[in-house]
């Protein structure tokens, strides 16, 4: 337990200096801190809308916008694993040589049919997660707005908890397959998964992806919401809708480098986790502290952080992406 926490006090100390960031420059312009609510929400003089339409929309703005990040986002996440699991190379370049070499440019692609469905499904759940956590905690408070601290943080943490049951295995498929450097497909990669573990193989390292998710999530919708207030109160928008896409890519971009600097550390363990061997070829034995003690012998700190680089100029894009996506696509079903 003592190697979770190293990791975990790691994550934390980035966690909080996130958010103390986004402290001195909001707190200093607004209090409280409110969440502005989607446009429909304010023509209802601010009542919540709990209906099943609303729940559809948001669940399908999820899906929009998680297949658009795969399709973005997949070759840089390719060299992301493989930096992370690696035992020799040592740079991006190497990795991204070293791929088109030996087995060509659409290896960059590989394990997309998994994520471009599982990672739909896994954001339409975020997406739903949040704003149903957020209906709840507005309706129980009796207020029309959020807090942004703490409880846009914990809406967006409720949003990693939900999605975490889906995220495991379809996670644990990707890293298999990508972290390979033989060609396999998705069906020898779930029948080597059976074969050693049975269905139980597949959710192995869920537990260290629940506590991913849920840091992960809470500060990504902080962040994301953060900068959409302070645009909405600092550039004279009157509602969320009327904010440019342009400018909702940059609260995107700004939102995915903070995810991934709050939880880095985290995911690293995770990868190496679930990129194990099974039976006889297990270094870990499937065990978070094995993982952990290992990456810290074998790189110290830095271990930890291996691989941040492709995967902070990855998450610019992608999170860019994912937010426009389904803020477009809410604007469109209204």
């Amino acid at each position: 337990m003592a190697t979770i926490a190293t990791a975990g006090l790691i994550t934390v100390l980035s966690s909080r200096t996130i958010v103390a960031i986004f402290q001195l420059i909001i707190l200093r312009t607004c209090s409280p801190i409110p969440i502005f609510i989607h446009k429909r929400e304010k023509e209802k003089n601010m009542s919540v809308d709990d209906s099943f339409s609303r729940k559809a929309k948001d669940v399908a703005a999820g899906f929009i916008g998680g297949a658009t990040q795969v399709l973005i986002g997949q070759p840089a996440d390719l060299v992301k694993i493989r930096l992370q699991t690696s035992t020799s190379a040592s740079s991006s370049g190497e990795i991204i040589k070293q791929v088109l070499t030996k087995e060509g440019p659409l290896a960059f692609y590989k394990g997309t049919l998994a994520p471009l469905f599982g990672v739909g499904a896994c954001v339409s759940l975020q997406f739903y997660g949040f704003h149903e956590t957020k209906r709840q905690l507005l309706k129980s408070s009796g207020e029309d707005q959020l807090l942004l601290w703490p409880q846009t943080y914990i809406a967006g943490a409720m949003a990693g908890a939900v999605n975490t049951p889906v995220t495991a295995p379809v996670e644990q498929l990707r890293i298999l397959s990508q972290s390979s450097t033989k060609a396999t497909s998705l069906k020898d990669t779930v029948k080597e998964i059976y074969n050693a573990r049975g269905l139980a193989g597949l959710y192995r390292g869920t537990t260290i992806t629940l506590v991913r998710e849920v840091q992960a999530y809470g500060v990504w919708f902080l962040t994301y919401e953060s900068l959409i207030q302070y645009l909405i109160t600092n550039r004279g928008y009157g509602l969320r809708g009327d904010i440019p896409t342009l400018e909702l890519l940059g609260c995107g971009a700004l939102a995915g480098n903070a995810l991934w600097l709050s939880s880095y550390p985290l995911d690293v363990i995770k990868s190496n986790t679930q990129s194990d061997g099974f039976g006889k070829d297990s270094k870990y034995n499937g065990k978070i502290t094995s993982a952990t003690r290992a990456i810290w012998a074998a790189n110290g700190m830095r271990g930890f952080w291996k691989g941040i680089v492709p995967c902070l100029l990855r998450a610019v894009p992608c999170s860019a992406g994912t937010f426009a996506a389904v803020e477009t696509a809410l604007r469109v079903m209204g």
